[in-house]
């Protein structure tokens, strides 16, 4: 049953990892989404995005679950210990900085916007600044400040949105929901890429969450209950009050809810409590990446939340579709290496995982592979003149899954050849 003492039902992880779904990040999803392609297509999208991801969370989860190990624990064996804390932190590292400059930005954009309803003119890239330091130092000295957050920010938020629904729902939107034909065009792979990264981590690192649980069905129970209805009324809610306020700006979509101080405050509290996660967790992985003793715990945090803040003042909202898409491609390869030497080598039986020491390359390189080659086409939209390829998110984990098993099948098979020659 692994080393970890099974404390948690299906129920109490399913909870978690909805709350985790409830955040701006969906909010911005379903914005995105709505301003490339129908309600339709939109709910579409995010159910079989979502779908996917819940598919390598259980897949991801149980193996911590029969092991009572952490992600970076079971991925020991395929990456090798060394290899396993240096990938995972440095793909932790990326988000954490991603995500920490996307929500300091919209806190920026949202005091910018209420200091403009009290007639204080302060440019956007200022006001970021300002939030983004806010945040970091209240990660430095706060967990305790995390918690009131969490438990003020999250109801708020929910309270808002399904304020915000009642209110825009009336038989002028539903017609204009209706009739709606975006301006702009998004292709479906582009959008899965969206729905995909802004959760990819989440599901590639679901067995730190899973561990703790007594039995497979557990972890399928919480990632199908807890992901999927929260992840798709999030996008649901974006997407349908960006229609409503008929604007593709998710802070003027909360400050035409209520009243614009009341919808500033709710976004700026959502924004500041999921960056203070951000901020920490980011700050962990730089130490890992960097070898930094702990007693250099909080300046770490201190770092990952500057980084952020920079990528904030430059406007990193700006590129939300290709910081996602560029999630979606590095981010899944782990699993796809990791669910190769699991279910296919091991074949799901928790006796023959053994821990390699070191780096394992065979499973470095199978990553590597597979990320180089998803990203390619994200990286390729940045720069107009090039030849263009299209988003291809599912490519990676496809890439690396299969070259791991060719790959160790290959060694194996050399093995015997030199064991049968000697």
């Amino acid at each position: 049953m692994g080393n970890k003492e099974k404390t948690q039902s299906w129920f109490t992880l399913g909870i978690v990892w909805a709350g985790a779904m409830i955040s701006i990040p969906g909010l911005l999803v379903g914005n995105t989404l709505i301003t490339g392609m129908s309600l339709s297509k939109t709910l579409t999208v995010a159910l079989i995005g979502y779908g996917i991801i819940v598919a390598i969370m259980i897949l991801q989860g149980i193996q911590s679950t029969d092991l009572g190990k952490t992600t970076v624990q079971v991925a020991s064996q395929v990456f090798g210990k060394k290899g396993s804390r240096t990938i995972l932190s440095i793909i932790l590292t990326i988000a954490c900085l991603g995500w920490f400059g996307i929500q300091a930005n919209v806190c920026g954009a949202a005091l910018a916007n209420l200091l403009a309803e009290l007639d204080i003119a302060m440019p956007v890239p200022v006001a970021s600044l300002i939030s983004g330091l806010v945040m970091v130092v209240s990660a430095m000295y706060g967990i305790k400040v995390l918690r009131v957050l969490s438990y003020v920010a999250v109801p708020l938020l929910v309270v808002l949105c399904v304020y915000g629904l009642i209110q825009a729902i009336n038989g002028e939107t539903v017609q204009l929901i209706s009739s709606y034909r975006p301006e702009q065009k998004m292709g479906f792979m582009d959008g899965l890429a969206v729905t995909m990264g802004s959760f990819a981590l989440g599901a590639v690192i679901a067995g730190d969450y899973s561990q703790f649980s007594g039995k497979r069905s557990d972890v399928w129970k919480a990632a199908i209950f807890g992901i999927i209805p929260a992840g798709v009324l999030m996008i649901s809610v974006g997407a349908v009050l960006t229609l409503a306020y008929q604007t593709n700006d998710v802070t003027a979509v909360f400050l035409n809810i209520a009243t614009p101080f009341i919808g500033g405050v709710v976004l700026i509290l959502a924004a500041w409590k999921t960056n203070m996660v951000n901020a920490i967790s980011g700050g962990f992985a730089l130490i890992n990446v960097f070898n930094v003793s702990k007693e250099k715990e909080k300046w770490a945090v201190g770092v990952a939340g500057l980084i952020g803040t920079v990528l904030a003042v430059i406007g990193i909202l700006d590129y939300f579709t290709p910081v996602m898409s560029i999630l979606s491609a590095m981010v899944p390869p782990v699993a796809g290496v990791m669910i190769a030497s699991y279910w296919v080598m091991n074949k799901g039986d928790k006796r023959s995982w053994k821990e390699t020491e070191g780096v394992n390359r065979l499973g470095v390189y199978s990553w590597l592979v597979g990320s180089v080659i998803a990203c390619t086409p994200v990286i390729l939209s940045l720069f107009p003149g090039l030849p263009q390829v299209s988003n291809q998110p599912l490519l990676g984990i496809v890439i690396s899954f299969v070259l791991y098993i060719a790959g160790y099948r290959l060694t194996a098979s050399k093995t015997v050849l030199l064991e049968e020659n000697q």
